[in-house]
């Protein structure tokens, strides 16, 4: 599958008169959790000649695509990166912290991994993953759960218990945060991995109200935590300087 991914990365290139700097995957298969019938998603930052750039008109600044094979591709403009980055935007960090590559460009990553972490703001951060916890723990909220919204629920809550407690970006793969879990509910969500891996992405499970309430505590705790939290601080003019020399590259 990878090297369609990366076949299909190549056409869009010569299609749309682009260069691909930084594909990933993203989502569950990137977070290790995924199910058998998984899709793939793509993502990937681009960047235009330079002329491009020059127009006074707004351009279109996302590439979409969806093939019969289930590859769900997504990809974002160079220019608009730059102004995700200064919002601290949680999936474009996610994306470049990402440990599946389909196309890496390190002198890319060298010049804006330094970037995503002054522009980290772990109170947008914590933010946006607890509205994410909450949207799923309500659906949780019943006798039999989809296991799928059960992992969506914990993984969000996880990152944002890792940036309370650490103040660093959380991991993208969620085995490297179940450390921060106590024993028994550890146990549960190792348990409920295997399950999830053996079954389909609407597979339907008997609820745990023990690992319910935990979460509903914890998304209660870290959601007054958060209000303390800092600001990201991304130097505009140096972030402005790397952006030309990327596009110049």
């Amino acid at each position: 599958m990878k090297t369609k991914i990366i076949d299909k990365l190549k056409t869009l290139e010569k299609e749309k008169n682009i260069e691909i700097l930084f594909a990933i995957e993203s989502g569950s298969r990137s977070w290790g959790f995924a199910s058998p019938d998984s899709d793939y998603d793509i993502r990937f930052i681009y960047k235009h000649p330079v002329d491009w750039y020059l127009s006074p008109w707004e351009k279109r600044d996302t590439i979409e695509f969806m093939t019969e094979d289930d590859l769900d591709g997504s990809g974002w403009d160079l220019k608009k990166t730059f102004h995700l980055l200064n919002k601290s935007n949680v999936p474009l960090l996610e994306h470049l912290y990402s440990h599946i590559f389909y196309v890496k460009n390190d002198a890319f990553l060298e010049k804006i991994l330094p970037l995503a972490k002054e522009a980290f703001s772990p109170v947008a951060v914590v933010f946006h993953y607890l509205s994410i916890s909450k949207k799923y723990l309500e659906s949780c909220n019943k006798d039999e759960v989809k296991l799928k919204d059960y992992f969506y629920c914990l993984r969000t809550t996880l990152a944002s218990k890792w940036v309370v407690e650490k103040e660093t970006f959380p991991p993208v793969i969620f085995h490297e945060m179940l450390d921060l879990l106590p024993k028994n509910i550890f146990d549960k969500v190792q348990f409920l991995l295997n399950v999830k891996s053996e079954n389909g992405e609407k597979y339907f499970h008997a609820q745990d109200w023990e690992l319910f309430e935990y979460l509903k505590s914890e998304i209660e705790n870290l959601s007054e935590k958060a209000k303390t939290l800092r600001a990201g601080n991304l130097d505009k003019s140096e972030a402005e300087r790397i952006f030309v020399e990327l596009l110049k590259s």
